[in-house]
């Protein structure tokens, strides 16, 4: 690997928006630290890109602080300077009110959407800094952390998260270089929704028909712009949104 390489680290490659800035990223000639729970897909994928750019896979579950702090330790040293954390893992449960939520189902996003997400970005902050300028942390927000929706409940709650840590971040590294974004997507077609609904695929169908929601590789392609813009220029915030999904009105509810 060529030393002026940059290196990407992006957790939950293993599918959906973090599969696709895998490939988008690999087409631009970076190197990727690709990490997930389902390390057989992580293989698979290395297989796929690492013939064009140098790969290191590695099993990682977010809401283990000792599975990140190993995988941390243990990266191999030409994969140390890394100059892009791309924080993808997340998560999103149920779909009915709050009052008829699994308190565990709150719990794990909690865990995966904020715990996982502060921890993983501690773990490797001294090596963003140490890198210096052009390094940048993206976080994938979404639009649920502005918009609120019947069954939004803690999902959206973390996403709010992901945006305020997201600016606070920024006041705290921009004088050492290091750029943060929060890249907020909206209706997106991908595994995910068939997560939330507990592997229901009939029911996720129904969620995207008569639509045409984005594709992990129109996110995807928003990450690689925001990574690679001059050292000078921060997007704080990038909401993307397919063409049909709009506002509504305020709902109304009358005796």
């Amino acid at each position: 690997m060529h030393e002026t390489t940059p290196i990407a680290f992006i957790t939950g490659a293993t599918s959906g928006i973090g599969q696709a800035c895998a490939e988008r990223f690999a087409s631009a000639g970076w190197g990727l630290i690709l990490t997930g729970r389902r390390l057989k897909r992580l293989e698979t994928l290395k297989q796929h890109l690492a013939e064009s750019v140098p790969v290191h896979v590695a099993e990682m579950d977010v809401t283990d602080r000792s599975s990140i702090e190993r995988v941390v330790e243990s990266l191999p040293e030409p994969f140390g300077n890394i100059r892009l954390l791309l924080n993808n893992a997340g998560v999103a449960l149920g779909k009915g009110p709050a009052q008829e939520a699994e308190l565990d189902d709150w719990l794990t996003m909690i865990q995966t959407n904020i715990s996982g997400l502060v921890t993983v970005t501690r773990l490797l902050l001294p090596r963003l800094v140490a890198h210096g300028p052009g390094a940048t942390i993206i976080n994938i927000g979404s639009i649920a952390g502005h918009t609120p929706y019947p069954g939004g409940h803690v999902y959206g709650a973390s996403k709010a998260f992901v945006e305020q840590f997201s600016y606070n971040l920024r006041c705290d590294l921009s004088g050492v270089g290091v750029r943060v974004t929060d890249l907020a997507p909206g209706m997106t077609e991908s595994e995910f929704t068939e997560v939330r609904m507990k592997g229901d695929r009939e029911v996720a169908r129904r969620y995207y028909a008569g639509t045409r929601p984005l594709q992990p590789g129109d996110v995807a392609a928003q990450a690689l712009h925001i990574a690679e813009l001059p050292e000078h220029v921060n997007i704080t915030r990038l909401e993307v949104a397919p063409l049909c999904q709009q506002w509504s009105p305020f709902t109304i509810l009358r005796e």
